[in-house]
């Protein structure tokens, strides 16, 4: 059974926990099954690679880490880290929306 998270891939978030506390990227891609998120420029490890066709060279790529789910605040329109609540709309379709604005989150 999956869980229902509260970010979803191309969410505004907020580091909450960890090294990179404080910063805010986007989210490229989100694993259920292990609870984690790579967010763009956030985590930041070195990977060594050796040289293939995609890249003859080889070396070393900078690339994003996974962090947990539970370290990460999405952030509304107005640039607040927030909690995210859900509630039917005026075409009884469930919406997110933040619980310190009171506003949709698309």
């Amino acid at each position: 059974m999956q869980a229902k998270l509260h970010i979803k891939k191309g969410d505004t978030v907020k580091v909450i926990a960890g090294e990179s506390k404080g910063k805010t990227g986007e989210v490229l891609e989100i694993n259920t099954e292990k609870m984690r998120a790579i967010v763009s420029g956030i985590n930041m490890i070195s990977k060594h690679t050796k040289p293939n066709a995609a890249n003859p060279q080889g070396g070393i790529v900078k690339k994003e880490a996974s962090l947990h789910i539970s370290n990460l605040m999405v952030v509304d329109g107005k640039g607040k880290a927030t909690r995210i609540g859900r509630k039917r709309d005026s075409n009884n379709k469930l919406v997110r929306y933040s619980k310190k604005t009171g506003e949709v989150i698309k």
